[in-house]
């Protein structure tokens, strides 16, 4: 009997480390095996500069039709498919995933959602949301009385 145990890869998403394996001749054996997640996360960096807060992600191959963008709240979720081409081949590496993808970004506050603008261009989904303004409240001045 021999089990596996696989554990993700940190450095290569969708490469996955065997460890752990169990059985007479495999003790010792370390090995990586490539393997394609349900859904994988591209690249995506958050940042903010003084009307907004932007979302960049990497994502090349796509058209602005591929992507599924929503707002709930605080919660950005990007979604989509970047399709592979279908002709046959035999990989030497792979590297460049296809298929489902997603990522999710909490927000550090809320944002103008209807003022929301996303571009994609150059491989690179942009999309800036602008800061809501900060709503004052009104203090009024009482004396305080002791009943």
């Amino acid at each position: 009997m021999i089990s596996f145990i696989l554990k993700p890869n940190p450095i290569r998403i969708g490469w996955y480390t065997l460890d752990d394996i169990q059985g007479n001749s495999l003790e010792s054996l370390r090995m990586r095996i490539a393997m394609r997640p349900h859904s994988w996360r591209p690249p995506t960096d958050v940042f903010e500069t003084e009307d907004a807060v932007v979302v960049r992600v990497e994502i090349a191959g796509m058209r602005e039709a591929d992507f599924a963008i929503s707002l709930d709240e605080r919660t950005l979720q990007i979604r989509g498919v970047r399709p592979d081409n279908p002709e046959r081949r035999a990989y030497y590496q792979m590297e460049i995933l296809f298929g489902d993808f997603s990522t999710e970004v909490e927000l550090p506050f809320a944002v103008k959602a209807d003022q929301v603008e996303a571009v994609y261009r150059d491989g690179f989904l942009r999309i800036m949301l602008p800061k809501e303004a900060p709503q004052s409240v009104h203090v009024e001045d009482q004396e305080i009385t002791d009943s």
